[in-house]
């Protein structure tokens, strides 16, 4: 199963890939060559299958508990202060998503949706401190019973160049929802009070939807 905002690049990769590996047939007399030009045109297309893949998987939502957006590694656990919405001291968990991550975001808690801003930025590696602040990312807060308001953001890395988001003010959202996707590399962080009880731990694997990041 495919993420639908990978239908029309899936599409035009296997045309390129059929067309490519059509003409390598009938121009490249060297069957070896040629053999090697078809095996990675459809390695290309694997890794862009691969990319936007969306497995089916069995959620357990808990209005208690906030739930991973992402697949991928923790590389953030701290108290920051989130300046954008907030003004105030907060707990950051940031998830690193790798090439060959699942990339689907979701919602991590349910809840109204406050605020939902995008910002065009930079792309640094999404690792690098300063690209919660400036790379190209969005900027997400849904307003739940248990935890107050839930900030999480989506960030650009070196290799993402657009950031899609659904999350519209005055909406009403399921956790583990989608709420938007980002192509390639990338990183979201989720804020959260200070009082929250952390259940993750630096260089943990994570899935979205799946892993608990918190609870009361």
């Amino acid at each position: 199963m495919f993420h639908k905002e990978g239908f029309k690049i899936i599409f035009i990769a296997l045309v390129i890939v059929i067309g490519l590996s059509l003409l390598a047939n009938v121009f490249v007399e060297n069957p070896t060559i040629r053999g090697g030009i078809i095996i990675s045109l459809i390695i290309l297309l694997l890794l862009i299958l691969q990319f936007f893949r969306n497995p089916k998987r069995n959620f357990l939502m808990n209005p208690d508990q906030v739930l991973s957006s992402v697949d991928g590694k923790v590389v953030v656990i701290e108290e920051v202060f989130e300046k954008e919405y907030f003004n105030d001291k907060r707990l950051q968990v940031s998830v690193f998503m790798s090439p060959i991550n699942v990339h689907v975001t979701r919602y991590p808690v349910g809840g109204k949706v406050v605020y939902s801003k995008y910002h065009p930025g930079k792309y640094l590696v999404a690792w690098h401190p300063k690209s919660s602040e400036e790379n190209e990312r969005t900027t997400v807060v849904v307003k739940n019973n248990a935890f107050g308001d839930v900030l999480f953001r989506q960030i650009a890395g070196a290799m993402a160049k657009r950031i899609v988001n659904y999350a519209k003010v005055g909406q009403e959202v399921e956790q583990t929802a989608d709420s938007g996707f980002i192509k390639f590399g990338s990183r979201v962080d989720i804020f959260l009070p200070l009082d929250t009880n952390i259940k993750v731990a630096l260089n943990q694997k994570v899935k979205g939807g799946i892993t608990v990041i918190a609870e009361k």
